[in-house]
């Protein structure tokens, strides 16, 4: 039984045993995607501690019959799911690997306590088939192994919040089959972060790559909390084709002296300023083709700049999924009944001049 397990020895195979989303991140370590380093706490950590803790029976006979429309009852029986875990003791050998893991984590970026993202990750989640993103917890900037085992426990919680009990409910997910991993990552000393689609998300348009940022984490744009820069990109030359500097009034950043992160003003000088350079648009959209390539279909990355390393090690992937909403439409070409491949080809062809 392995409680956690280091990234790189992860693959999209490995989705029981880590969930959807730390499964990706060892994907991708494995097809040469530049991913900060990291460990999973596996399934088997939060079965080991579901059975110590003995709360599995009372949980599954609280949700069995429980009506997803019926809001208060919802909420309390969510409430009450997720005091149960994070009353329940956790058993002493996961905390001891949970620590062992960040204990090397540190010393492989030789750090004493590194900062680190702690994430769900969830079976059910960041499958082609279905949009549970973003319905489990994420905890930035975490640094010592007590506060990441307790982050590690929330996360676990946050598989029965109203939200995702819902929506399991709705979607015939069973509560007993979806089981949670948390990713344990190093943190990205952001400039600046955002997402990126391998097909234009407004009209399903193949032959584009649209990225949005702003300055920060991603988290304000992951949220909506901020209005971020856009650029839409041609597939095949590389050309940005728009480019829109929005005004960006606030960054999630980390603060020192409340040890945590918050929202911040931007500076003015640097509210209006793009948040990226060209170079580090054009290798993100290299980056986005070569997953997209990899996973044979549309994705929906997030990806970060490190402020810390000079381009273009300073550009990291810290999430890829399969892009749903126009991957799940009826096969056809965005424009008449052209395959992509002719598509991208006639884009490309319109930028040949040929010799008169």
């Amino acid at each position: 039984m392995d409680l956690i397990l280091d990234f790189r020895k992860l693959n999209k195979s490995s989705l029981p045993l880590v969930g959807g989303k730390n499964a990706s991140l060892g994907e991708m370590i494995n097809a040469g995607i530049r991913v900060p380093p990291g460990f999973a706490v596996t399934t088997d950590s939060y079965a080991v501690f579901m059975e110590k803790a003995g709360i599995n029976d009372t949980i599954f006979s609280l949700l069995a019959d429980l009506d997803p429309d019926n809001i208060d009852a919802l909420n309390q029986t969510a409430e009450k799911v997720q005091e149960m875990i994070r009353t329940a003791v956790i058993p002493d050998d996961v905390q001891k690997m949970i620590g062992d893991g960040y204990s090397l984590l540190c010393e492989k970026c030789e750090v004493d306590a590194l900062p680190v993202a702690v994430r769900s990750s969830a079976t059910a989640e960041d499958l082609p088939t279905a949009s549970f993103a973003g319905q489990q917890d994420t905890y930035l900037w975490i640094t010592g192994a007590e506060r990441i085992i307790e982050s590690v426990r929330k996360c676990w919680a946050s598989l029965y919040t109203a939200r995702a009990i819902s929506y399991r409910v709705k979607n015939d997910f069973p509560h007993e089959k979806v089981l949670i991993s948390v990713g344990v990552q190093k943190m990205v000393n952001s400039r600046a972060a955002g997402v990126m689609f391998t097909i234009n998300p407004t009209d399903g348009d193949i032959s584009k790559v649209v990225i949005e940022g702003s300055w920060g984490l991603g988290e304000t744009v992951v949220s909506g909390s901020v209005n971020p820069d856009k650029f839409v990109v041609d597939k095949v030359m590389g050309e940005i084709n728009e480019r829109t500097i929005s005004t960006k009034h606030i960054e999630c950043v980390f603060d020192v002296e409340k040890g945590e992160t918050v929202d911040a003003d931007i500076a003015e000088d640097l509210q209006c300023t793009c948040c990226l350079e060209d170079q580090e648009i054009k290798e993100l959209v290299k980056t986005g083709k070569t997953i997209e390539a990899h996973y044979g279909r549309a994705m929906d990355i997030e990806w970060a700049i490190d402020k810390d390393f000079a381009f273009p090690e300073n550009i990291f992937i810290v999430q890829a999924r399969p892009e749903t909403v126009w991957s799940q439409r009826k096969k056809e070409s965005v424009l008449g009944k052209k395959t992509g491949l002719q598509l991208l080809m006639e884009q490309a062809m319109k930028r040949i001049k040929l010799p008169g």
